[in-house]
């Protein structure tokens, strides 16, 4: 009866004790108490009635949610069950980034759900990853065809997040990742090497501002103008993944002084000037990290984001890599050792130093089309054990768009959910059945089916004998990109798994979710269903397996695939980077030769 309960977060602690009597009509007492852990709060119910205690606001809100989640699971007794909950968060700040830069803007509407979900599930901060995808007032060429957010996007978003008590933060990467602007000329020159570089056996275009004195003014002044839109003095400056460092125009700094030294004076030159204007500046740890002897020289009041998006035990899964990845690896100065490092190893640098740091694990969405959910699991957990035991001050979910950000925004939410949770507690959420939550709060779907899909399309990336980093062998065989993958191929293990997805789409289509995305979540799902069935077709004809379709079969189905895509992402979406993300699906359907 009241033993089966689905709460989310699962409380730290909670105690059953049967039927109380008491009519669910009844007041619940809610008083403020001295001594309760900040957001936390304390409700006992009985025979003799209900008490909600809380320290703070946000307790309020979460026990009054809380309470609501039973309440609404009571109303066939028609009265309260009997309980006692202790409940606190292990992370002050709970947050979810969602990347907008790579082809996927989200509308309004969509921005919309998402805060609704992050309210359901306790996350009190949000931030917008972008590069290229706000309008600036004087660079219309690098956004114009992006359909960007706008100030009044920003200023409208920032009420409804401070309304669900959700900080909004601003994100612009202003060192790596702007290769958005560097395609532009009269930005080129601003390049560490404008002419681009070869990374992972593919050449790219630039994408790193040479570390000097002008660009860290120009950087600056693009996070000058977001700023005044965030009522959050918090922002994130990003400077990951400088891939370029040290080759081009900073090559004879970093000969002389080392390419970390020349990497710390950078982000000291956009740090400070933040942190004497009163913000509180965030920046990514990936680079900063392989110089542990320069964190501690950093300026105070800033925080590292320390990252990793594999499981924990994803090495030992792996077996081994062939030369080609080894190879790949080598040429940027990586090994396949350090390809899944656990937070253990990311977050030591800074807490060995004492600097203040973030853990920032992912979805394991991106790249896959419908989800890795197993690796997520391993991942949001390992963030959440490590940095709870070494104090770090937040926990930052982490939702990318690489290569064209295909994935519906619905695969993100059972990572999303079962992220949230173990950030609240890990202890009491590590084992949490995400279904049953899926099913009640986010998709209101009393058939099941909807949130079984989900399960099904969340592990079939390891149901094709090929190993893969940070990526769905599936997705890759639809869209093409710079993947690190094996070269095996299991033709049993995949000739099993095509009718499982196809199981997957009947159930997708059975369900009747009755959220108010539930009609387009069930349209997203099914586009984004058939595009992994394409690509286990495709490694099945890769294999060489007698059942994989032709090419006329296999092009008429991309082609159903893609224009289901498409509908679906106008839904969600701006049009903006609609034919870059599925550009890459073209150039797949080219392969056919049937246009």
């Amino acid at each position: 009866m009241y033993t089966d309960l689905t709460l989310v977060p699962r409380p730290q602690q909670i105690e059953i004790l049967g039927a109380s009597a008491l009519p669910l009509t009844a007041a619940v007492r809610e008083t403020r108490t001295e001594g309760l852990p900040a957001q936390g709060f304390e409700i006992d119910i009985t025979a003799d009635g209900a008490e909600l205690r809380h320290g703070d606001e946000a307790g309020l809100r979460y026990g009054r949610a809380l309470l609501e989640q039973i309440r609404r699971q009571a109303q066939e007794q028609d009265t309260w069950p009997g309980l006692r909950v202790r409940d606190w968060p292990d992370f002050p700040v709970r947050g979810y980034m969602l990347d907008v830069s790579r082809s996927r803007v989200p509308t309004r509407e969509t921005l919309e759900r998402i805060v609704g979900l992050l309210d359901l599930l306790r996350i009190n901060q949000l931030q917008l990853y972008t590069e290229h995808t706000f309008a600036y007032q004087d660079h219309e060429p690098v956004w114009r065809h992006a359909s960007p957010l706008t100030a009044d996007d920003v200023r409208w978003l920032d009420g409804l997040c401070a309304a669900q008590g959700i900080e909004l933060v601003a994100n612009q990467n202003t060192f790596g990742h702007m290769e958005r602007w560097l395609a532009h000329e009269p930005y080129r020159s601003r390049a560490e090497l404008p002419d681009g570089f070869e990374l992972f056996g593919a050449h790219r275009g630039a994408s790193t501002l040479a570390p000097t004195e002008d660009n860290a003014d120009f950087a600056l002044g693009l996070v000058r103008e977001l700023l005044p839109h965030f009522t959050s003095r918090r922002v994130n400056i990003g400077c990951d993944e400088t891939w370029e460092l040290g080759r081009g125009v900073s090559a004879p700094d970093a000969a002389e002084r080392g390419k970390g030294r020349v990497y710390a004076d950078h982000l000291r030159r956009l740090l400070t000037p933040l942190l004497e204007e009163g913000y509180e500046p965030q920046f990514w740890g990936d680079i900063i990290a392989h110089y542990p002897e320069l964190v501690g020289e950093l300026p105070a009041g800033a925080t590292a984001v320390a990252w990793d998006y594999e499981a924990p035990s994803a090495r030992d899964a792996w077996g081994a890599w062939p030369q080609a990845v080894h190879d790949r690896l080598a040429a940027v100065g990586h090994g396949v050792d350090g390809l899944a490092p656990g937070f253990a190893a990311v977050a030591a640098p800074f807490a060995e130093a004492g600097y203040p740091f973030w853990v920032a694990p992912g979805t394991s969405t991106w790249n896959t089309l419908t989800g890795r959910i197993d690796n997520a699991r391993d991942n949001l957990l390992d963030a959440a054990l490590v940095g709870r035991e070494h104090g770090a001050g937040g926990y930052l979910i982490t939702d990318w768009g690489d290569n064209g950000h295909l994935q519906p925004p619905s695969v993100s939410f059972p990572p999303l959910v079962y992220g949230a949770a173990v950030a609240w507690s890990a202890d009491a959420n590590r084992d949490l059945a995400l279904s049953p939550v899926l099913d009640r709060f986010v998709f209101a779907d009393p058939t099941g089916r909807l949130s079984a899909a989900l399960d099904t399309l969340g592990h079939a990336w390891r149901r094709t004998g090929r190993q893969s980093f940070n990526a769905s062998p599936l997705a890759a065989a639809v869209v093409p990109g710079s993947y690190l993958l094996g070269e095996g191929l299991d033709a049993d293990q995949l000739t099993a798994l095509v009718p499982d997805l196809d199981a997957a789409l009947a159930d997708i289509a059975a369900a009747t979710p009755g959220s108010p995305d539930g009609a387009l979540v069930r349209r997203e799902l099914t586009a984004a269903a058939r595009l992994v069935r394409h690509g286990a077709w495709r490694l099945l004809r890769e294999a060489g397996a007698p059942a994989a379709p032709d090419d006329k079969a296999l092009a008429a189905d991309l082609a159903e695939a893609t224009e289901l895509h498409r509908a679906a992402w106008l839904e969600r979406s701006r049009p903006g980077g609609l034919e870059a993300g599925l550009a890459s699906l073209e150039r797949t359907a080219a392969e056919y030769g049937q246009g």
